[in-house]
Parts: structure tokens; C-alpha cells; sequence
């Protein structure tokens, strides 16, 4: 299979909420659209320290990674941020990779936004159709 790119925009969570409340105006959030590489090897968001001063990300906790060469990475994990794909969106904490060279989309956001690749076209397309779809478990006393 070949390389899958994908323009997602990323938002600041914190940013989102207090223009949500009027702290700030919503111009004022930081927000950045890229042309992401989908990484079905990956776990979730990966950026690097440029995209983290860009989105105005703290930073929240230390993990390690196992990355694709073999190599353990000690590498720190973000604020969170909202992730959109067309008229899709979910929030997730990104982890920070000194030196990446790009954005890297991982199967966790994938899931979130009802995605997966096709492997005929090179793209994503939406799991149940086009249409972004969450699904509430069915209750009978609803």
C-alpha cells in the first residue's frame, strides 16, 4: 500500500472552551490546518515541537514509545486537541516527537472519526458511508 495523506485541521481544546465561554473570541483560537500522513502503525496524534508552539499546547504527561525502527523514545503527551476531517471531529491528546517531520494520524483518531484507508484509491473514506454517523447504544425506556 502506498502513502495516504489527509488535510486535517487542529484545534486547541482549551482555547475552544474559553471562546466557548467568551474569554476569548473564537479568531483567537489556535488552530492549524495540515496535510497529515494516515499511520495505521501509529497509536494516535503525533506532531512535533513546531505544531505544539503553533496550537499553544501544554504539556501533560511522559510516555514511551516504540517507533517503527526499533528504537524506545521517551516522548512527553500534549493538551488535548479537536481533530477535523471534512464534517467529522474528535478530541485527542497528541504526543509530541522531537523532530518529526510531519503530523502523523494514527488508528485511534482514525476510529474516532468513523475512518479508515482504502488501500485502492489511497485515501480515507468513512467506515459506514459518508455520512458521519456516532452510534448510541439503543435503549428501550428511550
Amino acid at each position: 500500500m502506498g502513502t495516504v495523506k489527509a488535510e486535517i485541521t487542529l484545534k486547541n481544546l482549551h482555547d475552544m472552551a474559553y471562546a466557548a465561554n467568551g474569554s476569548i473570541s473564537a479568531t483567537d483560537v489556535h488552530t492549524v490546518t495540515v496535510q497529515a500522513m494516515v499511520d495505521t502503525g501509529s497509536m494516535g496524534l503525533i506532531i512535533n515541537e513546531e505544531m505544539r508552539e503553533r496550537l499553544g499546547l501544554g504539556l501533560t504527561d511522559r510516555k514511551a514509545l516504540l517507533v517503527a525502527d526499533g528504537r524506545r523514545l521517551e516522548c512527553v503527551v500534549t493538551e488535548s486537541v479537536e481533530i477535523y476531517w471534512k464534517n467529522r471531529f474528535v478530541i485527542e491528546n497528541a504526543v509530541l516527537i522531537p523532530g518529526a517531520p510531519e503530523v502523523l494520524l494514527g488508528v485511534r483518531p482514525l476510529e474516532g472519526l468513523d475512518l479508515m484507508v482504502d488501500p485502492v484509491n489511497l485515501k480515507l473514506v468513512g467506515v459506514h458511508g459518508d455520512e458521519w454517523t456516532e452510534f448510541v447504544p439503543y435503549f428501550s425506556q428511550i
